[in-house]
């Protein structure tokens, strides 16, 4: 395996086992209890991700949609790869290549947006 494949499966790794310890974050009761039995305001009662939800609320789903985006990354870039290389070994039907590719690319690209869609439902 190459260093960005170990890097990717490591950092994949740590993210899901990061997972259950920001859930069980979010889902801790409140110790400071105000007059009458009312939590009392802390600092970090208002915490929210990147993602608009409490701390690790969304946590998989932006899993999935990093996920998506790499994928469609890595499948764009060798359609283009290939496209290039074809022209290059035939320069005659580059018309052609290129038509395919663009055809390719938006494909894969609708169904990144449509995977995002649902990823964030």
């Amino acid at each position: 395996m190459n260093a960005i494949t170990k890097f990717a499966a490591g950092s994949i790794v740590l993210l899901l086992l990061a997972a259950p310890v920001l859930a069980a974050a979010d889902e801790a009761p409140a110790k400071n209890q105000g007059a009458k039995g009312a939590p009392a305001a802390s600092a970090s009662a208002g915490a929210q991700s990147p993602w608009g939800g409490p701390l690790g609320k969304n946590f998989g789903a932006a899993i999935g949609a990093g996920l998506i985006i790499i994928g469609a990354g890595y499948g764009i870039g060798r359609i283009g790869g290939s496209a290039v290389e074809s022209m290059a070994r035939q320069p005659e039907v580059a018309t052609n290549i290129f038509t395919a590719m663009i055809l390719v690319a938006a494909l894969v690209e609708g169904v990144t947006f449509f995977a995002l869609i649902i990823c964030f439902m």
